[in-house]
């Protein structure tokens, strides 16, 4: 992973920011919502963490799991328990296709991410490689 790891406190090192979400094309345009507490950009959000919450997502489903007292979303466990805690409030009933569907969209609206994790869940599953 090019250098990358995970600190003895379990966060991301170096921080996981994704791309300005500027509008260009194939990007959504979300201005700025945390005034860059979490991506460090006070002009527009970027995806932050391992996760890759936007930081108005993440104030409204971050989760301290790690116990510090602080949802930080570099923070693997905070990452995965705050994510999980979205696609539970999102999706109700994730056992049924309806409900999967629905709180994959509202972690990511793209039907390429929706057919890639289906796919990618299916093959785990299965204990089939992911390809």
């Amino acid at each position: 992973f090019g250098g990358s790891s995970l600190d003895e406190n379990g966060v991301a090192n170096p921080p996981i920011i994704g791309i300005a979400l500027d509008g260009s094309p194939g990007v959504a345009r979300i201005q700025d919502t945390d005034d860059g507490k979490y991506d460090g950009d006070t002009e527009y959000d970027r995806a932050v963490g391992p996760m890759q919450f936007i930081p108005e997502s993440w104030e409204r489903y971050g989760r301290d799991a790690s116990g510090d007292g602080y949802a930080d979303p570099h923070q693997i466990d905070d990452a995965a328990l705050s994510a999980a805690h979205l696609l539970c409030k999102t999706g109700g009933n994730l056992t049924a296709a309806e409900g999967w569907t629905t709180a994959l969209y509202a972690y990511n609206r793209s039907t390429e991410y929706l057919i890639n994790v289906r796919d990618a869940a299916a093959s785990y599953a299965l204990r089939q490689p992911v390809i």
